[in-house]
């Protein structure tokens, strides 16, 4: 069943509205915002935790126990919120489309989120090519700070909060929260190691939580509309409405906001005018941005898209970039393509990364012309599994499961590259001796 428009919190998704404040606030924007802070920070985090909102960003963590983990006293340092706008994962643009057409969903959700975790300010980090949206974005946050709905006793409640925009220089490594913590205190954006955590020492080595755009965006409609209604929407532990990007061999690719959990030929069929050639010319489906493992037709054909149905199938949701392939696809390239990309991207301070994405990478240019042994595959798959789960952070693991996915359900394609690249180079027969 499809999700009502009344229920659909970016109500300016596609911009056929203005951005600007004026037009935001008669959206619904802003309202009763005040009366929300007055009822505490307790009160906040726990509607939250109730709603059942995950983060959006791509791991999924329980928004409201994430906020929890914050101080609830202060030991004399500030506590900050940091929104991670960085959204450099192939085939995802939700945040994007949120910030340049409904941008102060997310000024207002920042507001609320420091609340909760009683922050005295939020620092959105904004990819260094969303030039267009960081220009807007800052244009509505000098809109809310005239109409004093930030700052000093912003939106009338007694509460101090200000909001800074800060712009990156184009790193996808800067996508993880402490990289881009690093990065936004003027260093080199490389992972910390963990613990100790943000919550207990993270920006300018103050209390910090990281969350991304869309999981901050949709918080003012949870806290107004109640924790009861966004759980209504999609399976226990799913809830919520989501926001899908689709693209590749689709009719329509388009973003769509829609409730967690719907089946992804619905989503297709539905939002997008279906697969090019039809569901019959379907390859395989990439369903949750670049970094996670593909899923071949037969799965596609009732896979849910939530967290624990993709789970299961060994996949994941992430960021929701749904790449769809056609049969057209050659399979091995694109996966090619996807670790030639982590391997540029790869900060290098970890070993299994810096040297591990550049040997696989380099296989897989090897198998896409099938110029490597049968045997190799499994070595491959081995040296992925080496690679997973050794680093600080998990740009490795989104670099290897591509590859692994390609392993577990292409295999005959990659043997089959093989034995035709033995076929086309093998040595020719010799010639017969002449009789004598």
């Amino acid at each position: 069943m499809a999700l009502e428009d009344k229920d659909r919190i970016f109500q300016n998704l596609y911009g056929l509205h203005s951005w600007h404040l004026d037009a935001a606030q008669r959206r619904g924007c802003w309202d009763g915002t005040a009366g929300i802070i007055a009822k505490g920070r307790d009160w906040i985090v726990e509607e939250v935790k109730q709603s059942g909102l995950r983060g959006r960003g791509g791991a999924g963590f329980p928004t409201g126990l994430k906020w929890s983990f914050m101080p609830k006293q202060s030991d004399g340092r500030p506590s900050y919120l940091v929104i991670n706008a960085d959204e450099s994962e192939p085939g995802t643009c939700k945040d994007r489309d949120i910030i340049r057409h409904d941008p102060q969903t997310l000024i207002e959700g920042a507001l609320l989120a420091g609340v909760g975790m009683n922050a005295v300010a939020a620092y959105i980090y904004i990819r260094g090519e969303y030039y267009n949206e960081a220009k807007v974005l800052q244009a509505a946050i000098e809109e809310a700070y005239d109409a004093g709905l930030i700052g000093k006793n912003a939106a009338g409640s007694g509460y101090d909060f200000d909001v800074f925009l800060h712009r990156g220089a184009g790193a996808y490594i800067c996508g993880e929260e402490t990289a881009l913590i690093e990065s936004l205190e003027g260093k080199k954006g490389m992972p910390r190691l963990k613990p100790p955590f943000p919550a207990a020492m993270g920006l300018y080595g103050c209390p910090t939580t990281v969350n991304n755009v869309e999981t901050i965006a949709v918080v003012p409609e949870i806290l107004r509309r109640g924790a009861s209604w966004f759980g209504s929407f999609g399976r226990p532990k799913n809830q919520g409405t989501k926001i899908f990007c689709i693209s590749g061999h689709v009719n329509k690719p388009c973003n769509v906001e829609t409730e967690m959990s719907i089946p992804l030929r619905e989503l297709i069929d539905r939002y997008c005018g279906g697969v090019r050639g039809g569901w019959d010319n379907l390859l395989a489906v990439i369903p949750g941005g670049s970094s996670t493992p593909l899923l071949p037709k037969h799965i596609c054909d009732d896979v849910l898209m939530d967290f624990d149905a993709l789970r299961e199938h060994k996949s994941g949701l992430g960021s929701a970039g749904v790449i769809v392939m056609d049969k057209s696809t050659d399979i091995v390239r694109a996966i090619q393509r996807l670790s030639h990309f982590y391997k540029h991207e790869s900060c290098g301070q970890c070993t299994p990364c810096r040297e591990g994405m550049g040997w696989v990478n380099r296989v897989m240019q090897r198998m896409v012309e099938g110029r490597a042994e049968i045997e190799e595959i499994d070595v491959l798959e081995d040296v992925t599994k080496r690679i997973e789960g050794h680093t600080i952070c998990a740009l490795a693991d989104g670099g290897v499961w591509p590859v692994q996915g390609l392993i577990r359900h292409f295999r005959p394609v990659m043997e089959e590259r093989i034995a035709e690249y033995r076929r086309r180079h093998a040595a020719p027969a010799p010639m017969p001796l002449a009789a004598e």
